[in-house]
């Protein structure tokens, strides 16, 4: 497609927004694990969302790799076809925070904590906002089959991922700290233990099955 160049229009404005468009597309048939469902694209935007408005990060790509940080862990999307979109940087950006599918679980998170201090700048700041994002969704909004125990595990886990981050940027560091504070007391209540228990009892019992309308759902890594 003629790229057209439009005198008064921000074109940063235009390759972000075109990078919203591409992530809905791929992330179009996913959905969070949570009992809400709710769509899978509302992680990447709000990923990019706090770089920008808490964290002040004005720089196109990182915001352009923070929308698109799954699409090739979670799509069947590749480097090269990111590369021809939004070139090379944001390619490199993306493929720098995916986790290799191939591994188990549990070495992919062990992995992740091993990485994150070589991780370029712009790299540690998506998987900082990241965190933060699935922090808050392990805290409010937990996939349905996950007992206390392993969100609990989850915020002990993304610490010590986070531990090898730091040093960049202070406003979202402490907006992690502050999430993960929140995440931990809200646990530690009594209250969230039954309600907990509560909802995946309701989860599997009051939802309808939507295996076949939403045939893929992710939860947080």
């Amino acid at each position: 497609m003629k790229k057209v160049t439009v005198p008064g229009i921000d074109t940063s404005l235009t390759a972000l927004l075109t990078s919203v468009h591409f992530a809905a597309d791929k992330h179009r048939d996913q959905r969070r694990k949570s009992r809400e469902a709710c769509p899978y694209i509302n992680h990447p935007i709000e990923v990019a969302e706090i770089l920008s408005r808490v964290g002040g990060v004005i720089d196109l790509a990182t915001l352009q790799a923070a929308i698109l940080h799954d699409t090739i862990e979670d799509t069947q999307t590749t480097g090269e076809e990111l590369e021809a979109h939004f070139g090379a940087e944001v390619r490199r950006l993306v493929e720098e925070v995916t986790d290799d599918q191939r591994l188990p679980k549990a070495e992919r998170k062990r992995l992740q904590i091993e990485h994150a201090p070589h991780l370029s700048p712009k790299a540690k700041l998506i998987k900082i906002a990241d965190k933060i994002s699935n922090v808050r969704d392990v805290t409010h909004f937990p996939p349905t089959h996950w007992p206390h125990q392993r969100r609990c595990e989850y915020l002990d886990w993304a610490e010590k991922v986070v531990a090898g981050l730091r040093g960049l940027n202070q406003a979202v560091e402490e907006l992690f700290d502050q999430t993960l504070k929140e995440g931990r007391r809200l646990l530690a209540s009594p209250s969230d233990n039954l309600s907990a228990a509560s909802g995946q009892q309701k989860a599997f019992q009051q939802q309808p099955d939507r295996s076949e309308l939403q045939p893929k759902n992710y939860e947080p890594s």
